[in-house]
């Protein structure tokens, strides 16, 4: 029997076994927790097709990047999703935030990411905005690391979740003002990795832009690091 015979068999096997638990243990999107047919990953088709994408990729001066004019510096500003309390794209972030499923950053990252390539961006390096340590022991993972990854695989761009870190474990920025929340997060960042920023063009990535206070103040610090040119995506702009 040829290797090529018996490697064909194992993935018939494979794909047999596959379709048997499936059976008695589908999987189900996590959109609308429907069944997902075979070829669907987290997401049904319907699902993905009915996502509320912004058309930031086709403008350059778009409204997230409006949002940080006499802010900060930015060769680029997207946000891939519209948020919207009670809608697809809230249950989604809070799956991939509270209830423990990473992949669906991943996924959504890797949607974004496809998007995004056909602008043929430039970027050296991605990094996700950091959480603070003691956050990240609790959650498990940085749920914006998780995007980056997804962005990262569909760019063919690196990324490091070492070059920052968060200094403190600032205070949710949920019912404060943009003063409240630029206060909150001045100096909560810190530039672990000078080198692996210097000179490169940096993508900064968050899961949800409100007012932009927080993705500021750590880009503020990528560029006072000595990284060239800054850009930031996020999976969704909340109003």
């Amino acid at each position: 029997m040829s290797l090529l015979t018996v490697k064909s068999n194992g993935s018939s096997s494979t794909n047999a076994l596959s379709d048997f638990v499936s059976l008695f243990f589908p999987e189900y999107c996590l959109g609308c927790s429907g069944g997902l047919v075979k070829g669907e990953e987290i997401l049904c088709t319907i699902c993905l097709t009915n996502l509320p994408r912004t058309d930031h990729l086709d403008i350059d001066e778009n409204p997230l990047k409006e949002k940080f004019i006499g802010r900060i510096p930015l060769k680029a500003a997207w946000a891939f999703l519209r948020f919207r309390k009670t809608g697809i794209v809230q249950h989604l972030l809070h799956e991939l935030k509270y209830n423990s499923h990473p992949e669906v950053g991943v996924r959504l990252g890797k949607l974004f990411g496809s998007e995004m390539k056909r602008k043929d961006p430039e970027f050296d390096l991605i990094v996700p905005l950091p959480l603070h340590a003691s956050r990240q022991r609790s959650r498990g993972y940085n749920q914006s690391a998780k995007i980056a990854e997804g962005l990262s695989d569909s760019l063919e761009v690196p990324y490091s979740e070492m070059v920052c870190s968060r200094r403190t474990n600032t205070k949710s920025q949920t019912t404060k003002s943009r003063a409240e929340r630029w206060q909150n997060v001045e100096e909560a960042f810190l530039i672990n990795n000078h080198e692996a920023i210097c000179d490169k063009r940096i993508l900064l990535v968050d899961d949800v832009i409100t007012t932009g206070a927080t993705i500021e103040a750590c880009g503020r610090q990528l560029l006072r690091s000595g990284c060239r040119e800054l850009s930031i995506a996020c999976i969704a702009e909340a109003q």
